[in-house]
């Protein structure tokens, strides 16, 4: 658990430090399926990254994540089941290709801690589609996927993003 803190707290000084043009925040909400669909209702994420524009349509960056998926409830009659949540801490590298002024297309690969009871985490990769609604807001959709020891996790997410920057767009119009 130490080793867990250790490297969250690294990665969001080392992207808090260069907190100007490219870091990002998003949120998404999403639904499960495959493997979690049975006892997670919904999912629900934020992210926090740095990128680096690489040239006018690649991004290269680091991010940091949580996810929570919230458990169905159970009832029959008088008995209630009330299974636990489930979250992670993904850490990744980010890379994004920019395909005209408003759409991109890339994805996040990484590792996704596990930090409820029983929960080992695993590998995580996330592919995302997003279109930039204005020089520093974007809508995405996103598959995330999580392997497990076991067990796959799978949602399809919708979210919004907003980059923080000294006034100039990550992404440059050709």
């Amino acid at each position: 658990m130490k080793k867990l803190l250790l490297v969250s707290f690294w990665m969001l000084t080392a992207v808090s430090i260069h907190a100007q043009e490219g870091l990002k925040i998003g949120i998404q909400a999403g639904l499960p399926f495959d493997d979690f669909n049975p006892v997670t209702d919904i999912v629900l994420g934020a992210d926090l990254g740095y990128m680096f524009a690489l040239n006018e349509t690649l991004d290269l960056g680091l991010s940091v994540g949580y996810i929570h998926g919230f458990p169905e409830t159970f009832k029959s009659g008088a008995a209630q089941l009330d299974l636990p949540s489930i979250a992670f801490l993904p850490l990744a590298t980010s890379l994004r290709i920019w395909t005209s002024n408003s759409f991109s297309f890339g994805g996040k690969l990484g590792y996704a801690l596990g930090i409820n009871d029983g929960n080992d985490g695993g590998l995580y990769y996330r592919p995302i589609i997003g279109y930039l609604m204005s020089s520093k807001t974007e809508i995405n959709i996103s598959y995330t996927g999580i392997k497990l020891e076991n067990s796959q996790w799978s949602t399809i997410t919708f979210g919004i993003q907003y980059t923080f920057d000294s006034g100039r767009s990550l992404h440059k119009p050709r």
